[in-house]
């Protein structure tokens, strides 16, 4: 029934075949890791390469979507996604090379204020972002990088430590860069308050929102983050590896001052092709690009970005909170009597559609497998001891949670 009342747009998107279990389809609870591929992203991924191999170097200026602006079709859909202006948006590279070019000119350590703010539980390749960042800047990283733990016995931050810490602190601290949403609790983090924080701080405040965009509403323009950075192949569903998207507060745009990597596509597109041997950034997001895009690449990302202009994120942030409340429910029966808890935060703006299960007895690795091929549910799992569940608005269903539920169930005994 819940089903039929509230049946998502499953049909967008390719299911993948399950390989245990008594249904045809997998339950699919990895598009935290990796989204499904759209019906739409085949089709028009292949206009794209019809056109080079109907006018070859021509398509720049005279394919059906032509190249040299190519990148410009999906600034408005993905300002619209996180809350910004189309000059504050680019979509371009992965998302830790598009964190370092961000760091390169807003990590500018001077005197005492130096240090930079993650979550201790920050995903790895931050860590070793901001290290190397520390570094470069011929500091000591195991003194630079400051990570903040949750309380004892406690699974995820609370917003006033964080901002307790940034009131103490901040006049030590040059950069302030958190997940939006943690990718190993699903915790929500309060980015308004956190950004107004450490900007009264007198840090730069930026944001990893490789598991926020397309997952939560998103306000930066309105927050006043100085910058941010996502992926798009996690619920933006744009395929392995997919193209990031960056944003930098307009309030940064065309100041010279600021130190930046230039290159090709760094200089206004009007004086590209004058071939001079200085670059003219434009008082934009652009500026911050280096390379001219790749169109296949690109693709797909404007596919996925168009689903979501036309759902819309209200839309799907209120099926989220309704499949993730009903997962819940039903994980609550599963974890009683059983050696595993849910760490995701209970309360609705504390969460996206991730929910995480510690195991307290056993392997998360040897758990996701047994799920996988003997009920046809794939989940994700984070060694050694957690299994994320993400129920994604776009295709989850409430049957694919009861099934996530019953499989776990049927997967760890209960306690003797």
């Amino acid at each position: 029934m819940l089903g039929e009342q509230d049946p998502g747009h499953r049909h967008l998107f390719h299911i993948p075949p399950a390989e245990g279990g008594d249904h045809p389809e997998v339950a699919y609870f990895a598009g935290n890791s990796l989204g499904l591929q759209p019906r739409a992203t085949r089709t028009e991924l292949l206009e794209d390469l019809d056109d080079w191999a109907r006018l070859g170097v021509e398509g720049h200026l005279d394919a059906a979507r032509p190249w040299l602006p190519y990148h410009e079709l999906l600034t408005a859909p993905a300002a619209r996604l996180v809350g910004a202006l189309p000059s504050e948006v680019v979509v371009m590279n992965s998302l830790t090379v598009d964190l370092h070019l961000l760091m390169v000119s807003f990590y500018r350590p001077a005197g005492r204020r130096t240090r930079i703010v993650i979550e201790d539980a920050a995903f790895p390749s931050d860590s070793y972002a901001v290290r190397s960042q520390a570094r470069l800047h011929g500091l000591d990283p195991d003194s630079t990088v400051v990570r903040l733990h949750p309380r004892p016995g406690e699974d995820t931050l609370r917003t006033e430590d964080v901002l307790a810490f940034l009131a103490a602190e901040g006049d030590t601290v040059a950069l302030v860069l958190f997940g939006g949403v943690n990718y190993l609790t699903g915790e929500l983090m309060d980015m308004a308050a956190i950004t107004a924080a450490g900007r009264a701080a007198g840090a730069v405040v930026g944001w990893d929102l490789a598991h926020a965009a397309g997952n939560v509403p998103l306000a930066l323009h309105e927050w006043g983050a100085d910058f941010a950075a996502w992926c798009s192949y996690k619920y933006l569903n744009a395929g392995p590896g997919a193209l990031a998207g960056v944003f930098v507060h307009e309030r940064h745009h065309g100041d010279r001052d600021r130190p930046r990597l230039e290159g090709w596509w760094s200089t206004e597109p009007a004086t590209r092709f004058e071939m001079t041997a200085e670059s003219r950034p434009p008082r934009s997001a652009n500026a911050w690009q280096v390379s001219n895009p790749p169109i296949f690449a690109m693709g797909p990302v404007r596919t996925a970005l168009r689903i979501f202009d036309e759902v819309g994120m209200p839309e799907l942030r209120a099926r989220s909170l309704r499949l993730t409340a009903y997962l819940r429910g039903l994980l609550d029966e599963v974890t009683a009597g059983r050696p595993l808890s849910v760490i995701t935060p209970r309360e609705p703006e504390r969460h996206g559609c991730q929910l995480s299960v510690r195991l307290h007895e056993g392997n998360a690795g040897a758990l996701t497998k047994r799920l996988r091929f003997e009920h046809g549910v794939i989940a994700d799992a984070r060694q050694p001891d957690i299994v994320r569940f993400a129920p994604v608005p776009l295709y989850s269903t409430y049957q694919d949670c009861r099934r996530a539920a019953e499989a776990l169930k049927a997967c760890v005994e209960e306690n003797r």
